[in-house]
């Protein structure tokens, strides 16, 4: 009895073990020897539901590698526009990064053999990686909140300082410390940055783009620091991102490349080509980085964001923890490459009380299924308009509750994201650049209501899984959010949003 028991669970090991490599048919097949050599075992009854997951994390992952092929074909068939700008221009032609003998694309293709080299030259590992689920600040909100108050404003330098001094109470939850919150005039952003070194030992984030020059150089080689910065977005260059881009590349700053492309906004309505769009973007940034600094390392920030029903972007809605967590899978399970995600957030401003309760439910989404640095999880609300030292502190709190019941009840499964299909993803990138825009193609009105049947997926698979984990008892998460599925009437609602626009 002991040796079967043991046989059973070395079995058992070894399908998570070939999960946690992302090798679903080889943990497929170890499954499948419980169900058939210990058919009656407890074991056997999970390991018949792993088969099948393990098909369906399988064609999930089939779709990340045709979102990491499409992402290519988008830069070498429909191209960047960056006609306009003779730095950019110059800097590929002197390459021989342009694909001269293109005459069917849009606007600036890629040679398939420039980008694949530029992207071998890509860093896959960092010095200061903080692991997966590592969450912390960013998106360096505008405004913050005062207890009380209605003046909104950014931070003084006293405030700033009393965050930060909060944040080193928390290096235990912070995973990554961004910029928390935009600063006055009686502070720079380098002294910002500073002040924030003193107080936190880990991994950190700035934008030197209002940095001199010799204040930029200072991050450079320096493992601890990110500089974030973003050049693409809507497939095409931000002029003035350019310069400050080209400079962080040249000084050697260790580079998070941000892309915050809005579904059906200033991308694709459809996760699938969302995803494509946003990586394509994000895979040129690294192209233009090697070009000028070979082996510079580059964090792929593809930050996937959604609208709400009403049209506006909303850190409230249930997609968003959902798709960012695919938009990470696609890089853990296929390129390699580090990755900073968002999720965390939350609509809400007035109530903090119930802006941490839904940015606790984002944060353990995002928990489950998994992603790797996290930005604008703690403090940050509005839709990442606004930051609250009062929210920061419960945030963390909350976060290092969590993470202590999570070490003491997780399981090591892979749940599948069941990420839906799009079989006309290029084509629909292709319709809405020659169109103008997201709301002018007839793949927006085709895809509507997508995010919102992905999460009725999910919703139904949950309750059905055995080992699916019941959070409501642990981390204090109401799955009644992912069953807060829009019915039909809201889907109907969004096309006319899109129509009226």
């Amino acid at each position: 009895m002991r040796k079967r028991a043991k046989k059973i669970l070395r079995l058992f090991d070894d399908a998570v073990e070939a999960e946690k490599r992302y090798e679903f048919q080889n943990a497929k097949q170890y499954y499948r020897k419980v169900v058939l050599l210990h058919p009656n075992s407890p074991e056997a009854d999970i390991a018949r539901e792993r088969i099948e997951d393990m098909d369906s994390l399988s064609n999930e992952k089939r779709i990340y590698r045709r979102i990491d092929r499409n992402a290519k074909r988008v830069l070498t068939e429909i191209g960047i526009d960056i006609s306009s700008s003779p730095i950019l221009m110059e800097i590929l032609m002197g390459a021989d990064a342009i694909d001269m003998d293109n005459e069917s694309s849009l606007f600036i293709p890629l040679r398939e053999d420039y980008l694949e080299s530029c992207l071998d030259n890509v860093p896959t590992d960092m010095a200061e990686d903080p692991g997966e689920n590592a969450f912390g600040t960013g998106a360096t909100p505008p405004f913050l909140l005062r207890p009380g108050r209605d003046d909104l404003h950014p931070a003084s330098r006293e405030e700033f300082e009393r965050i930060v001094q909060t944040a080193s109470e928390f290096t235990d939850s912070l995973g990554i410390f961004s910029v928390p919150v935009a600063t006055d005039k009686t502070m720079s952003d380098f002294e910002c940055a500073r002040l924030m070194e003193t107080h936190f030992p880990d991994l950190k984030m700035t934008h030197t783009r209002n940095m001199s020059d010799e204040e930029a150089a200072y991050f450079r080689y320096r493992d601890d620091w990110l500089d974030g910065t973003s050049l693409i977005t809507a497939m095409t260059f931000m002029p003035n991102m350019v310069e400050p881009f080209i400079r962080s590349v040249k000084a050697g700053n260790n580079l998070l490349l941000l892309d915050l492309t809005i579904a059906g906004s200033t991308g694709p309505i459809s996760p699938e080509a969302l995803l494509t769009q946003i990586h394509a973007q994000v895979l040129f940034m690294m192209v233009l980085a090697q070009t000028l600094n070979p082996g510079v390392v580059c964090v792929h920030g593809g930050i996937p964001d959604v609208l709400g029903v009403g049209g506006d972007l909303c850190y409230s809605d249930p997609a968003q923890p959902i798709i960012n967590s695919a938009m990470a899978r696609l890089n853990l399970w296929v390129t390699g490459f580090p990755s900073a995600q968002s999720g965390g957030s939350t609509s809400i401003i007035n109530n903090i009380a119930a802006a941490v309760e839904e940015s606790e439910l984002s944060r353990n989404t995002l928990r489950e299924y998994g992603v790797h640095i996290l930005r604008h999880a703690m403090g940050a609300l509005g839709s990442l308009n606004y930051f609250s030292l009062e929210k920061f502190i419960e945030d963390c709190e909350r976060e290092r509750s969590a993470r202590r019941i999570w070490l003491q009840t997780k399981h090591d499964f892979l749940l599948p994201l069941y990420l839906p299909e799009d079989k006309h993803v290029v084509r629909g990138i292709r319709e809405i650049a020659e169109k103008g825009g997201a709301r002018y193609a007839d793949h927006t009105l085709t895809n509507v209501g997508s995010f919102m049947r992905w999460q009725a997926k999910l919703c139904a698979v949950s309750e059905e899984r055995l080992y699916f984990p019941d959070l409501n008892d642990t981390i204090n998460r109401d799955k009644s959010r992912l069953k807060r599925v829009p019915e039909e009437d809201s889907v109907t609602q969004l096309q006319d949003t899109f129509l009226k626009s």
